[in-house]
């Protein structure tokens, strides 16, 4: 009887335990600040664009060379003294637990592309340990760069009226997936968050 009431309590706790998954999220799921607006009303088919982008070595990124991979994002530049040093130090964590994994890429793209050129991408990236193959800080047409920002990921604020495409950037690390939908957000300042996207990003090479 003992061994029954067990079996039953087990079976129970199984079917009432919630089931690990990841959401996948939209702009009406997002707060209205970071996205633009018009696509705050969009509830489900998001997907990130085509993009074209110079990285560190004055290569040219596109989506293509994300295809099919899993990947986190965000937005910095090179001479921030706030938020991007722990971002950058937290992202070189991902890198270090993703380095072996040929399914997860990372992409930093920079909010000002004006100052950020490729030798100026170059040098930050020899300081910081990135690792070519797996991580890519990208420039280029700041329009381009707004747009992805506030179109695709969701995740920069609008900065001066007057300036149209001035961005203030938020802590956020994006993770997507390999269909190129969201399916997270992260303070990437925070060591504990960290984990959790790390925590992630295994789930969804293990359950894509």
């Amino acid at each position: 009887m003992a061994i029954i009431s067990a079996s039953a309590i087990s079976a129970f706790y199984f079917v009432l335990k919630p089931k690990y998954n990841l959401k996948i999220y939209n702009p009406a799921d997002v707060n209205p600040e970071l996205v633009d607006s018009l696509i705050q009303y969009k509830k489900r088919g998001h997907h990130i664009a085509d993009f074209s982008f110079v990285n560190q070595n004055g290569k040219i990124v596109t989506q293509k060379d994300y295809e099919g991979k899993i990947y986190v994002a965000d937005f910095f530049f090179t001479t921030c003294q706030s938020i991007c040093p722990k971002m950058t130090s937290n992202m070189a964590d991902v890198q270090k637990a993703i380095l072996n994994n040929p399914k997860v890429m990372l992409l930093s793209h920079s909010v000002l592309p004006d100052m950020d050129s490729v030798s100026v991408l170059k040098k930050y990236a020899l300081e910081k340990g990135v690792d070519d193959r797996k991580w890519n800080l990208v420039t280029g047409d700041k329009k381009k760069i707004y747009e992805m920002a506030r179109k695709s990921y969701l995740v920069v604020k609008m900065g001066k009226p007057e300036e149209l495409y001035d961005m203030v950037h938020t802590e956020n690390f994006v993770l997507v997936d390999s269909k190129r939908r969201i399916r997270g957000f992260y303070d990437g300042t925070n060591p504990t968050a960290v984990k959790k996207l790390i925590a992630d990003i295994d789930w969804l090479c293990k359950n894509e």
